[in-house]
This record gives structure tokens, sequence and C-alpha cells, in this order.
């Protein structure tokens, strides 16, 4: 039962009035940014949607971007990689035509010169940077220079020359996020996509009687192999050829040393990770030293870079070697020209595989954008509608209010 009294019309006007401006308000709120939920209440259900499907846009859009990024690097780094795979293959045609015992030795000079050019614009390749400045083929160490240099006198030419090509980046990968927990991985080492030949390792020491002295873990080409203590050299060449890493291991017949061959063309990259089972094994330096230049003193090793082979074929043109051009140095070359070409498939299937990724994230992306439209976009047309009338009802709640504010308790008594 209500309390007849002054203020009884005056507060009913004054919570309605109050009520209707609220209704009103949340109308044009609605219109303006064209949401249809403005606070959590209004649609409880539809709100928790519309929170997760606009996270889940937020991740695919940067999925979109991550793919995108790494497609530009794709792009850019086959651009090198089949510039160098022409010069190689104009290298091979002057090492043939060089070999067949026909040629002068001022001939064979200056074919060498051109050969020289060659090789530094192939370095030039193998140290290009991006457009933000990082090392294309350096792997994770993106600020450094790929590959250093160096110069010296060469018998046959009175200029200094390019007389080695040392690696100076890492073999780590990038694992790039293109979906959820999906992940792409990104290798751009320069001693794999640049190398020439299968490289072999020949231990020096004899092991026969070699044991672990304490649980070690070494690295094998970025493969992480656990030793235990006790085990010998023929369980630790068991555990090395069942890591999985691209190399083989096995026991030299003759000298009894560890002997390590890579499965494909590219250079070892040994340490010791904890531990000192490499170094003990004398195959490496002590751990001041790092990869890939790390071997040990007695350690003999065989199979070099492009940039290896395409200085050899210089000096021997230099020197008229016509045997060696056709021979070990042709070889060499070929051997090169075909892991390029290798590792250029490799790039464009990879690319491909990106674009997969962005194209489907695209989609995703539409699809996404549509749920959140159904969740929260707002019927326009019925918000027009609706908000015109809650500005009639005002209107009218203000006009009644008008006619009731002069009434009092006193007109009751008479």
């Amino acid at each position: 039962m209500s309390r007849v009294s002054s203020n009884m019309a005056n507060e009913s006007i004054q919570f309605n009035l109050r009520r209707q401006e609220n209704k009103v308000n949340n109308s044009r709120n609605q219109v303006a940014s064209q949401q249809r939920i403005q606070q959590l209440r209004d649609d409880p259900i539809a709100a928790g949607h519309l929170v997760r499907y606009q996270s889940y846009l937020t991740r695919v859009n940067n999925f979109e971007k991550n793919a995108q990024t790494l497609s530009d690097a794709y792009a850019l780094r086959e651009g090198y990689m089949s510039s160098s795979l022409e010069m190689m293959q104009r290298i091979r045609e002057l090492a043939v035509a060089s070999a067949n015992g026909l040629m002068q030795k001022d001939d064979l000079k200056n074919m060498a010169v051109e050969v020289d050019e060659l090789l530094q614009q192939m370095v030039q390749n193998a140290n290009a940077i991006s457009s933000d400045g990082n090392s294309l083929f350096a792997g994770t160490n993106v600020k450094t220079t790929a590959f250093d240099i160096e110069m010296g006198n060469v018998n046959g030419s009175s200029d200094a020359m390019i007389v080695g090509v040392r690696y100076n980046g890492n073999i780590d990968t990038n694992k790039i996020e293109v979906d959820e927990n999906k992940y792409l991985v990104s290798d751009n080492s320069g001693n794999k996509t640049f190398w020439a030949e299968v490289q072999q390792l020949y231990g020096g020491r004899d092991l026969s009687s070699w044991q672990a002295d304490e649980d070690s873990i070494i690295s094998v080409d970025g493969t992480k192999v656990k030793i235990s203590a006790g085990d010998n050299v023929y369980s630790l060449i068991a555990k090395i050829n069942e890591s999985g890493a691209p190399v083989k291991a096995s026991i030299d017949p003759v000298t009894n040393g560890l002997n390590l061959v890579t499965t494909d063309s590219h250079q070892l990259w040994l340490s010791d990770e904890k531990g000192s089972v490499l170094e003990n094994l004398g195959i490496i330096k002590d751990k001041g030293q790092f990869p890939p230049y790390n071997l040990g003193d007695n350690v003999r090793i065989s199979g070099g870079s492009m940039f290896d082979s395409v200085i050899a074929l210089r000096d021997a043109m230099l020197a008229g070697d016509t045997e060696s051009i056709g021979g070990r140095m042709l070889a060499a070359i070929d051997s090169g020209i075909s892991n390029l070409v290798t590792r250029i498939a490799k790039s464009g299937s990879e690319f491909e595989r990106i674009q997969q990724n962005i194209n489907r994230n695209s989609m995703t992306a539409i699809n996404v954008t549509q749920q959140i439209s159904r969740e929260g976009d707002l019927d326009f047309t019925k918000a027009i509608t609706d908000m015109k009338m809650l500005d009639y009802v005002y209107q009218a709640t203000l006009s009644t209010a008008g006619s009731l504010y002069d009434t009092s308790l006193l007109k009751y008594m008479r």
C-alpha cells in the first residue's frame, strides 16, 4: 500500500524520468557506436562469445602478419640464391672450357679474372641484408655479416684476392607461429645454402679404450645427444646415429678414431653443451673456441663451401693446372650447384606453404569477423526506430510531469 503524500507524485515522476533517460541514452550510445552490447548485462551469453571471437581475430591477424613477414624474407632470399646459381653455372662453363687442355696460360689467366669477379659477387650475395637491416644468411645472428673474407696474395696475380671465406653466423632456427600452436621453422644458415660438398671429419686419437667419465651432452649440428657415464665409443656412435642429426658416425678401422660424415652438403657444427666429451675425444678444442672453427689440431677434415671450390678453380687457372680443373674442382662445383638447386627447391616449397597459411588465415579472419558482426553489430534500422519511440515516450513523460507538478494534498481535502 503506497502512502499518499505531497512528494509521492514528484518522486514517481522523477524515477520514471531517470529510467526513460537511461533507455534513451543507451539507445543513442548503441547508434553512435553501432554496437548492440554496451554492457555485459545487456546480453551475457552473446558478450561472452563476442570477447572470445575478438580475441581469436586478433591472434589470426597476427598469424597472418607473421606469415607475410616470413614470406617476404623467403622471396628475398630466393632471389639472391637464384642469382648465385646463375653465377655458379657460368663458373662451371668456364671450368669445362678451361679443362679441355686447349687453352693457353694467358687465356686461363683471363678466365680466372672473370671467375674472381663472380666469386666476389657470390660473397656479396651471401652477405645480403633485408630491408630491415638483418642478414639473410646468418641464421639467427642477423646483426652480423654472414661471411668474413680473407684477402691475400695469389701466385699468378699482382693484386690481392680472396683467399678464404669463413662463416660468421650460426645454425639456430626461428620458429614462426602461423596458427594456434603451429609453427614454421625458418632455417637460413649460410653454411648450408652456400656449401658445396659433403663434409667428412677424421679423428686422430685412438678411442678403443675411451669411456665417458660423467653424464654429458654434446651438440651435433644443433641436435642434443646425451652421453651417460661409462659409455664407450661404440655407444657414442650409436647415439649419434640414432639422434636424427644429419651426420653419420663410425669408427675408423685403422686408427680406431671417430669419423663423422654429413648426410648432405653442409658444414659440421660440434660443441660440448655439458661436460667435455668432444674435447676429451680430441674432436674439438676447449670451450673457449666456438664452432664451426673449433676442431682439434689432430682432426683431418675434407669437404668445403662453394666459395672454397671457386677459389680453388681460380687458383688452378692462374697456375695453368688443367688436370685439377677437370677432376676434383669440376666435381666440387657440380656438387655446389646440386646443393644450391636443392636449397632453392626447399625454399620454394616452404614459400608455397607460407602462402597457403596466409590465404587460410585471411579466410579465417573473414569468417570470424562475420561471427563478431552476428553477435555484436547493431540492427541500425530497428535501433533508429526504437530510439525515436523512446524519445517520444520521454517527451510524453515530461509533458505528464509538467501537468502534475502543481498537484498537492490540499486538493484531496477540498
